[in-house]
């Protein structure tokens, strides 16, 4: 490992043990070097050093363990590819997003229970308009809704995503838009519950398909 320079040393130091852990220098699982063997190694401070650390845990590639070291969580850093995913088009979001309501909802037919079905029906009931408190506040209502179906699908994974979509999509039409995108009515809305309480996936899919064609169709023509 080279010393690095002093422009910036926090980062600097940063970007060196994070291009050590991707490059496979230790193992998820294995105990990095204590603070005074890498201040050594990057020649800093060991303030700098912790700083470093810190920032590596927070991006989820280090587990900082008390009393007992740090250790390597993941050698995959996915902080550049969802700043990438942030900086693509609206309708290049919206369409990932609509692949996970889909497959939400297929999830959602063959897991869901009682409990589910009821929470669906009753923020879709307590959804109202936009003339319920204001655009921002509907908006709020319509998310937790649509996220009642994605937490019946029982994957943690697609909710992680599907909140990081969401926030995306929101901070691009915010930033982009001045228009409404195409709201679908409650008849549609209620039409996926109705879906998944079936039990049939491929008519949750297909109700989940129907609802997003006019919002994917609108964002088409915008990005022409």
């Amino acid at each position: 490992m080279r010393p690095i320079n002093r422009t910036n040393l926090t980062d600097s130091a940063a970007e060196s043990l994070r291009a050590e852990i991707l490059g496979g220098r230790w193992t998820v699982g294995e105990r990095i070097p204590n603070e005074t063997a890498l201040t050594e190694l990057l020649a800093v401070s060991r303030g700098t050093v912790r700083e470093a650390v810190r920032i590596l845990v927070s991006k989820g590639l280090l587990d900082a363990r008390q009393g007992s070291g740090t250790y390597v969580r993941s050698t995959v850093d996915t902080s550049g590819a969802l700043d990438r995913v942030k900086r693509s088009g609206l309708r290049d979001q919206w369409e990932a997003r609509a692949a996970l309501d889909v497959e939400a909802a297929r999830l959602a037919a063959l897991r869901h229970t009682p409990l589910d079905l009821e929470r669906m029906t009753r923020l879709l009931n307590a959804r109202g308009t936009v003339h319920d408190g204001g655009r921002e506040a509907f908006g709020q209502r319509d998310i937790a809704f649509h996220r009642s179906i994605v937490e019946a699908s029982g994957n943690r994974a697609i909710l992680e995503l599907y909140d990081f979509f969401t926030a995306a999509i929101l901070e691009t039409i915010h930033s982009t838009l001045n228009g409404d995108l195409p709201e679908p009515d409650d008849r549609a809305h209620a039409a996926i519950v109705a879906a998944i309480a079936t039990g049939d996936p491929d008519r949750a899919a297909a109700a989940v398909r129907s609802f997003m064609a006019p919002v994917l169709d609108e964002l088409q023509r915008l990005s022409q």
